[in-house]
């Protein structure tokens, strides 16, 4: 399981022909002359309040369009995921589903609900049905991976980022997390790859200089892992992994106080990182 990082994707397109829903800055001097149809794509991010009331008046004035009611009722799931609301968020997803069966972004969107609240079976079923109604759809094979990896389930986590990079090979996120699931399992040099690539397409990541760290920490290059782990630190002091590993390094080459000081902080952050770390085989 990743520390401080999160890569699920909620996706969503908004109404009517609707734009591809990320999670972009917030276009703040324009909200107030932003119609409902930009503020249910997303386009105001200053908070999820603005996409809510966007789509919730899409909701009301498009009673007998199904398309457009599936659509705004998805979006608007995706805001009340980003406040943390999860059970309106799948009372969205639900019934964007209903509305369009063969909708695949609300299955995805709602499993990865269910990853947040813990319901692993329930968000693998979900990302399934996405991938059935949609076999490229990156978003959920590598969502179903990092719910496998929360399972414990590396080989099969392996074999979706394996599809994801596939089908998004220029994806800095993917190919960290594929070098992440590779560490672990074991798949060193491969992992070395795929840590070097995200970091070339995208530069200043700290969970990739983390994930590069955890590959140099199973080599048993621990000063490389030191010098990973320090970039990871300052791009994210609170990346505990990261911390944890930096300990670990320090006291396999020697440094104890150095090496016990991060080790200590690290489980203060996260009484579960040691554990974790015993998991992926560095007691």
């Amino acid at each position: 399981m990743r520390y401080g990082v999160s890569g699920s994707f909620v996706c969503g397109v908004a109404s009517l022909m609707l734009l591809f829903a990320t999670w972009a800055a917030a276009q703040t001097p324009q909200a107030p002359q932003l119609s409902n149809v930009d503020l249910c794509n997303g386009k105001d991010r200053t908070s999820a309040e603005p996409q809510i009331t966007g789509c919730t008046a899409i909701i009301k004035a498009n009673a007998d369009s199904a398309p457009v009611l599936a659509i705004a009722h998805n979006n608007r799931g995706n805001a009340y995921t980003r406040k943390g609301e999860y059970e309106l968020a799948i009372q969205d997803y639900d019934e964007a589903i209903t509305l369009n069966p063969n909708y695949a972004k609300p299955l995805n969107n709602r499993g990865v609900v269910y990853q947040k609240k813990g319901e692993y079976d329930r968000a693998v079923e979900d990302f399934d049905a996405a991938i059935k109604i949609d076999p490229n759809y990156a978003e959920a094979f590598a969502n179903r991976a990092e719910t496998y990896q929360k399972k414990n389930e590396y080989s099969r986590a392996l074999n979706d980022f394996d599809e994801a990079v596939r089908l998004q090979p220029k994806l800095g996120l993917l190919r960290n997390e594929r070098c992440w699931t590779r560490a672990i399992v074991g798949n060193l040099q491969e992992a070395l790859v795929d840590c070097n690539e995200a970091l070339r397409l995208e530069p200043n990541v700290a969970a990739t200089f983390d994930s590069r760290g955890l590959t140099y920490l199973k080599l048993g290059q621990w000063g490389l892992a030191i010098a990973d782990y320090d970039s990871a630190l300052r791009l994210n002091p609170k990346l505990a992994s990261a911390r944890y590993g930096r300990g670990f390094a320090k006291v396999r080459k020697g440094d104890l106080a150095g090496g016990n000081a991060d080790i200590a902080a690290a489980k203060t952050a996260d009484q579960n990182v040691a554990e974790q770390f015993a998991r992926y085989g560095l007691q």
